[in-house]
C-alpha cells in the first residue's frame, strides 16, 4: 500500500489525500487483498455485493477517528477556515501572553498567524522534590535537583526558572493570558503551579485556558506540541475563560502536590476534578509512581522493566519509544527524563536492568537487558526498595528505603504506609 492506513499524528488533514485513500483502499478490496479486506470489515459488516467507493470512504473516516465520512470532512473544512482566518480571529484584539510548558509550539504559533508574547515555564514538576507551596522558595530546591538530573550546572539551571519566574510575577502588563497545556501529568502539575500563582497574584489580565486531551485525526494524541500550525488556528476559537472554581482546584492541587503525604492527593483525585477533569486524571498517574505494594516499584520503572521481559535486550531509545506509543496509559516523560528515571534501575546495590552493549555510545543506542533482580521484581519475588535504589521524590512525598514507605496498592486503588 502507497498510503498508510495509520493517522495523521500532526492533525493536518487532507481531503485529497483522503479521498486518495479511500479510492486505494477500494482498489485493493476489489481485488481480495487481505489487508484492504480487514480493513472494511473492521468497520462494515460482511455482505456479497462489491464494496462501494463511499464504504471505503467511511472506513478511511473511521480509521481517523470520525464517524462519518461528512464529519471527517467537515473538520477538513474546519481546519481551512481557521488556516485561513487566524490573522483575522487570532491574539491581536488584545495585548496576549501566551503560556506554555515547553517552546514546542512558539514557532508554529507564529507561523499560525499569532502575534502575541510566549513564555517558556518547563519545570518538569513531575520529576524530583515538590517540597513547598511557595514556587519563589521553591526555585534554589529544583534548580538544584534539575542540574543534578540533567548534567548543568546549578547557577545555569537557577537562572532559567528565575527568568520565567519574572515574567510570571509581571503580569499586569498584559491584557490576556493563554495557557496551552495538555492532559498529561507534566502539563496539569505545571499548570496546578500556574494556577496557584495566578489565584494569589489576582492578575488584571482575563485568563483563558486551552486544555487538549485529543485531536480528530490523530490516533495517539501525546502534546500540542505535535500539532501543525493550522490546527493550532483551529484549537484557538475552543479556549475556555479560567473561572474563579477552575483557579481554586490548581490551587488545591498545588498544596496536595506539595504535601508530605498523599491523602490530599488521593482525596482530590477520587472527586474527579469537575472544574477540570483531566487534571485529576493527571494526579492520579503521578500518585502511581509511588512504590507499588507488591514490588516496590513506581509504575514507569515497573512499565520499563516490562517492555525488556517482553522483547528481550533492546536499546534505551527503544524502551523509550515501547513507553511512549504502547505502554503508558499518559505519556509525560520527555526522552532525558526517562534516561533520568532509569538511573537507580542501573545504579542500585542490585540493579534491576544492565547495558550488555555500546556502553560508549549515545545513551539511545545502549542495549539494556534485565538482571536476575529484574525478573524476581516483575515476578513479585523481591521489593525493589531493599535493593539500594536510592531516595527519590514524587512531589513533596520522600520515597527513602530506610523509612516508613508510602505505598500504592493498585489491585485495591488504595494507599496505605509500610513501616
Amino acid at each position: 500500500m502507497s498510503a498508510d492506513n495509520s493517522p495523521i499524528g500532526h492533525g493536518r488533514l487532507n481531503l485529497e489525500q483522503q479521498r486518495k485513500r479511500a479510492k486505494e483502499l477500494l482498489k485493493g478490496a476489489i481485488h481480495q487483498q487481505p489487508d484492504a479486506i480487514t480493513r472494511l470489515l473492521a468497520h462494515l459488516p460482511a455482505r456479497e455485493t462489491p464494496p462501494r467507493l463511499s464504504d471505503a470512504q467511511w472506513v478511511i473516516a473511521r480509521e481517523n477517528g470520525f464517524g462519518s465520512w461528512p464529519k471527517l470532512k467537515a473538520h477538513i473544512d474546519a481546519l481551512d477556515f481557521a488556516s485561513r482566518h487566524a490573522g483575522l480571529h487570532g491574539d491581536q484584539d488584545a495585548r496576549t501572553l501566551h503560556i506554555r510548558c515547553g517552546s514546542d509550539i512558539q514557532h508554529s504559533l507564529k507561523v499560525a498567524g499569532f502575534t502575541g508574547d510566549f513564555l517558556e515555564f518547563s519545570d518538569p514538576l513531575c520529576i524530583g522534590p515538590v517540597t513547598t507551596t511557595d514556587y519563589s522558595a521553591l526555585l534554589p530546591v529544583r534548580a538544584a535537583f534539575l542540574a543534578g538530573a540533567f548534567n548543568i550546572t546549578a547557577d545555569d539551571s537557577l537562572a532559567r526558572l528565575q527568568q520565567s519566574w519574572s515574567v510570571l510575577a509581571q503580569l499586569d502588563t498584559y491584557e490576556r493570558l493563554v495557557l496551552w497545556f495538555e492532559h498529561d501529568s507534566y502539563d496539569q502539575l505545571i499548570l496546578a503551579c500556574l494556577l496557584h500563582h495566578l489565584n494569589q497574584q489576582k492578575s488584571s489580565a482575563r485568563i483563558e485556558l486551552l486544555a487538549v486531551d485529543a485531536v480528530p485525526g490523530v490516533e495517539r494524541f501525546i502534546g500540542i506540541g505535535q500539532l501543525a500550525p493550522d490546527v493550532l488556528a483551529w484549537l484557538w476559537p475552543q479556549r475556555k475563560p479560567v473561572t474563579p472554581a477552575l483557579l481554586q482546584l490548581g490551587a488545591d492541587a498545588w498544596e496536595a502536590l506539595c504535601a508530605e503525604t498523599p491523602e490530599p492527593l488521593m482525596a482530590l483525585t477520587r472527586s474527579g476534578t469537575p472544574a477540570l477533569p483531566m487534571l485529576g486524571r493527571a494526579l492520579k498517574r503521578h500518585l502511581l509512581e509511588l512504590p507499588a505494594s507488591n514490588n516496590g516499584l513506581g509504575l514507569s520503572e515497573r512499565l520499563a522493566l516490562e517492555a525488556l521481559r517482553d522483547h528481550g535486550p533492546m536499546s534505551a531509545g527503544k524502551v523509550f519509544a515501547e513507553l511512549m506509543r504502547e505502554r503508558e496509559p499518559l505519556p509525560y516523560l520527555g526522552d532525558m527524563m526517562f534516561w533520568w528515571l532509569i538511573q537507580p534501575l542501573l545504579n542500585a546495590a542490585e540493579p534491576a536492568i544492565a547495558i550488555i552493549a555500546n556502553a560508549e555510545a549515545q545513551w539511545t543506542e545502549r542495549v539494556l537487558q534485565l538482571t536476575a533482580t529484574g525478573v524476581a521484581l516483575l515476578r513479585d519475588e523481591r521489593d525493589w526498595l531493599d535493593c539500594g535504589p536510592g531516595e527519590r521524590w514524587v512531589g513533596g512525598i520522600n520515597v527513602c528505603p530506610e523509612q516508613p514507605q508510602w505505598r500504592y496498592d493498585h489491585a485495591a486503588d488504595r494507599l496505605h504506609c509500610s513501616r
